[in-house]
């Protein structure tokens, strides 16, 4: 058996996405920060049938799947596309309706999928996914709480098939809930390599490490709070082994995990120390005379000769150097005269 990378390759590296309309905006993927603090999205591989309730501060949220399952974190990558593409829209100046039409395409280059016969079933297993499951919550966004029943999104349509019935294009109907998120920028940037990582945990790792550490050199969490915000059934061993091999690995893009006595550390790898201010200049002078210091204190007795050079250098500084540095600055220690 041949060994797997812990990242997927990059399948497009030609980046020849950026030659469609879409994305001439589109200068990085954004995530909303509330399905990145609740665990909205399943990391099952299979079917996924149960109903999830989560509360936290306050906040309730109860997820409800359809005969499909419950949408995946995979199938998050259609809502990633969709708020990237309107939150560089409502950059330019535009606001754009919740309706966001997008060629298939474009959305598996640039999520780094495989564009295949499968793959393309698959988007539509996912559109389906998205508008089956159901989400009640009381979650706060874009200054306002919403307390009721609806789906991840309102509807998506085929715009275009071929005669293989793929969808070339579709259009995407997002929820209000997750339009106010993005009208009110209460989104993140992410990493393109985030599209690389292979495992659902995995995702779901970066997106607390991206949403609770961000541009800080670090954070740490509890091994018993981290698998709550998780939302993951399995037992909390899983979680420690998980860790433990993505640490050995150190494939997560941006940050470091290191785990001691089940407490998590997330480090940014792209953190860096602010630049201190700079230091005031130094007393250099002029390279002075050793008996120049001395006629010096004799002319201006009570004085701190060496104060009073600084203030000479500073002085010059504004007026340029003089021929002769030592009578120069005899000749200022004259004006000052003995220290009153």
């Amino acid at each position: 058996m041949s060994h797997m990378e812990p990242l997927l390759p990059v399948r497009h590296p030609n980046r020849d996405f950026f030659a469609c309309d879409i994305f001439e905006a589109l200068t990085s993927f954004k995530d909303d920060m509330a399905s990145m603090e609740h665990p909205v999205f399943s990391l099952a591989t299979k079917p996924d049938t149960r109903t999830l309730r989560y509360e936290h501060n306050g906040n309730t949220i109860t997820i409800i799947p359809s005969t499909l399952g419950l949408a995946t974190i995979f199938d998050k990558d259609i809502l990633l596309y969709c708020a990237s593409y309107l939150r560089a829209a409502i950059n330019k100046g535009e606001i754009p309706s919740r309706t966001v039409r997008f060629a298939a395409y474009d959305f598996f280059v640039s999520t780094n999928r495989l564009v295949d016969g499968r793959h393309y079933q698959l988007f539509k297993v996912a559109l389906n996914r998205l508008r089956g499951t159901t989400i009640n919550t009381n979650i706060k966004t874009g200054g306002l709480t919403i307390e009721e029943g609806f789906g991840i999104i309102d509807a998506w349509r085929s715009v275009k098939e071929d005669r293989s019935g793929r969808v070339i294009a579709a259009e995407v109907r997002v929820s209000e809930w997750f339009y106010n998120s993005i009208l009110a920028n209460e989104l993140l940037t992410i990493n393109r390599d985030y599209f690389r990582i292979r495992k659902p945990i995995e995702r779901r790792i970066y997106e607390i490490a991206r949403k609770h550490c961000g541009d800080a050199p670090s954070f740490k969490i509890g091994l018993d709070k981290l698998h709550k915000k998780m939302g993951s059934t399995s037992p909390l061993r899983k979680l420690r082994f998980q860790l433990q091999e993505t640490i050995k690995t150190n494939h997560l893009p941006d940050y470091e995990i290191a785990l001691s006595d089940d407490m998590v550390t997330f480090t940014n790898r792209n953190w860096k120390d602010p630049a201190p201010p700079p230091l005031p200049p130094l007393y250099r002078g002029p390279l002075l005379k050793p008996e120049t210091y001395e006629k010096a204190k004799a002319i201006a007795p009570g004085w701190d000769i060496y104060a009073l050079a600084q203030q000479w250098e500073e002085w010059i500084e504004k007026k340029g150097m003089p021929k002769n540095p030592d009578g120069a600055f005899i000749g200022f220690c004259k004006k000052k005269g003995p220290y009153r």
